[in-house]
């Protein structure tokens, strides 16, 4: 499958997170979204993300070490569409600023949302559906 995807995330404590070239960032605790996409294979992608064992490539792959997945959902496409879904979130959720969002020019691909129901919900407004993981 291709397409986009967008992980749900709980921070469980305040951290302090050295995140590659961004550099130490601070995060409350709560729920963050982040939007990636998959143009070869989106579950591959997912399912690295979801591993605790690899090679730190990506800003998300910092913070994952202190957070958990907590939702998983996509929409496919053969076309990157996860600036276009970013922009939208920025609508809605407070973002962190540069995360994310290196290889375009969308201030981020990573927010902060006051609770998982509001982040899986605003997703779902955006014809993204759940992926079973």
């Amino acid at each position: 499958m291709k397409g986009s995807y967008v992980l749900i995330i709980e921070l469980p404590n305040d951290a302090v997170i050295s995140v590659g070239k961004l550099g130490k960032l601070s995060f409350t605790k709560g729920y963050y979204i982040y939007v990636g996409s998959a143009l070869n294979n989106l579950e591959k992608r997912v399912k690295r993300h979801l591993s605790r064992r690899k090679k730190f490539h990506w800003h998300i792959d910092h913070f994952l070490k202190f957070a958990v997945v907590r939702r998983v959902l996509f929409k496919e496409s053969r076309e990157r569409e996860e600036c276009k879904l970013a922009k939208e979130l920025a609508k809605k959720f407070t973002c962190i600023k540069g995360f994310g969002s290196s290889d375009c020019k969308c201030e981020s691909h990573f927010f902060h949302s006051k609770s998982l129901e509001e982040a899986e919900n605003e997703c779902k407004k955006l014809g993204m559906k759940l992926l079973e993981v």
